[in-house]
C-alpha cells in the first residue's frame, strides 16, 4: 500500500523521501565519497572509471557525467550530498543551484536577497494546463 504523497503535486520541487532515499543510496555514498581530496582526484582523473565502483543506475552515472542536477535529483539524489560533485568542479553553492534554474548565478542570487520566487502560478502542478511543465507555465486557472 502506497502512501498519499501531496507534496508530489508542488512544481520545481523533488522532495526526499524515503523512496528517494532508497533509490539515490549509490548515488549519494558516490557523492559523498568526494569529500576525500584523494577520491577528488581520482574522480577527475578518471569519471567513468570512478563512477563504475558505484552501483549506481546507467541513468545516475550519465545525469552526473552531465553534471544535470535537476535529474540527479529526481533519480534520488539528495541536495546537500551532490553539491559535493559541482564542488569538485569547482562551483559554490549559488553556482551549483542556479544552473537547475533559468538564471545565471548573479541573477539567482538577487533573486533569492530579494526574496524567492513568487509563490503565484507556482503551488501546484494540477493548475497547469501541461501537468506542471515549467518551461510553459500554462496555468489551467488564474
Amino acid at each position: 500500500m502506497g502512501l498519499d504523497k501531496p507534496y508530489l503535486d508542488i512544481p520545481g520541487t523533488t522532495i526526499f523521501d524515503t523512496d528517494q532515499a532508497a533509490m539515490g543510496y549509490h548515488l549519494n555514498m558516490f557523492a559523498m565519497s568526494l569529500k576525500d581530496e584523494e577520491n577528488r582526484e581520482k574522480f577527475k582523473a578518471d569519471e567513468d572509471a570512478y563512477l563504475d565502483q558505484w552501483p549506481m543506475t546507467e541513468d545516475q552515472k550519465q545525469a552526473v557525467r552531465d553534471r544535470d542536477f535537476n535529474r540527479i535529483l529526481a533519480l534520488g539524489g539528495n541536495i546537500y550530498y551532490c553539491a559535493k560533485i559541482g564542488a569538485t568542479d569547482g562551483l559554490n553553492y549559488v553556482q551549483i543551484v542556479s544552473s537547475m534554474t533559468e538564471n545565471d548565478a548573479d541573477d539567482h542570487r538577487q533573486m533569492m536577497i530579494d526574496g524567492g520566487r513568487s509563490p503565484e502560478g507556482n503551488r501546484y502542478l494540477h493548475e497547469w494546463e501541461d501537468g506542471g511543465d515549467p518551461t510553459t507555465k500554462k496555468k489551467t486557472r488564474s
